[in-house]
């Protein structure tokens, strides 16, 4: 399975940020990227604020043309109705968004959601035309019971995506929760191996076309001293970057990771 794939550098701000801090962010940001272009040239450079940021950033990306991407951290299963908190697909693709992340590991734990919440939520990001980001990983206790460290990470994917047609636009985070925010991180072999056997199962129930076109991302304490060997692995295609997408220094290291030495 060959194909090009555009990498994709997303940075989850989690509940950071407020639509102030958001839009001198999102425009240092460009501008910094701006002036070391060729560094990045086939990189596409996404944001993911929370809730009350996105129209804030809509605002910024489209006045000053700015070449980032966002999203939204979550969204709800449901369309519209009694269901107070939540935030509608619809509302989420009517600010200009492009993608949703779905199934976040602290969503998982915190909150609880299941496959079957994340599938339905996987569902309503299509029906809004967002790209879902649907994220996959296991816990310490979950790598350490089994003989293969994918196992956890490829049920899960086959759930979230039970309902997808091939050729859909989606997008695969692996992130091992051992290494989030723990200052762990997954070897570079250790996450080939397991983003190699997401491919495979995205080829099983999706056919090799989207399964060779589908980027798989790589979250867990990523920074710019580990990104480079990371992003050599051919089945890793980007990064969801998490404390380190709040520095404007560190985030766009990250996003030039080809300018590293050895990269």
């Amino acid at each position: 399975m060959v194909a090009s794939r555009t990498p994709l550098m997303a940075g989850n701000w989690k509940m950071n940020f407020n639509h102030l801090q958001a839009i001198a962010f999102v425009q240092k940001l460009a501008w910094t990227l701006k002036d070391v272009k060729h560094d990045f040239d086939d990189v596409e450079v996404a944001v993911f604020p929370p809730f009350t940021d996105i129209r804030s950033v809509q605002t910024i990306t489209q006045a000053d043309n700015l070449d980032v991407a966002y999203g939204a951290q979550d969204l709800s299963e449901h369309d519209s109705g009694a269901y107070t908190g939540d935030i509608s697909g619809d509302f989420i693709a009517t600010l200009g968004a492009r993608y949703v992340l779905v199934g976040h590991s602290e969503r998982r734990t915190i909150h609880g959601e299941g496959d079957d919440v994340c599938r339905a939520k996987v569902n309503a990001a299509l029906r809004h035309g967002l790209v879902p980001v649907l994220c996959v990983g296991e816990s310490l206790e979950e790598r350490e019971a089994t003989s293969n460290p994918a196992e956890v990470s490829i049920a899960q994917l086959k759930a979230g995506l039970a309902d997808v047609k091939p050729g859909t636009d989606i997008v695969i985070a692996y992130e091992p929760v051992w290494a989030i925010g723990t200052g762990k991180v997954a070897t570079a072999e250790q996450a080939q191996e397991v983003c190699a056997a997401l491919r495979v199962a995205l080829a099983e129930q999706l056919g090799d076309e989207t399964a060779a076109a589908t980027r798989i991302l790589y979250g867990g304490s990523v920074k710019p001293d580990n990104v480079a060997s990371i992003m050599r692995e051919p089945d890793i295609d980007g990064a969801l970057v998490g404390g380190a997408s709040l520095s404007i220094e560190d985030f766009s290291s990250i996003i030039r990771y080809r300018s590293h030495v050895g990269a």
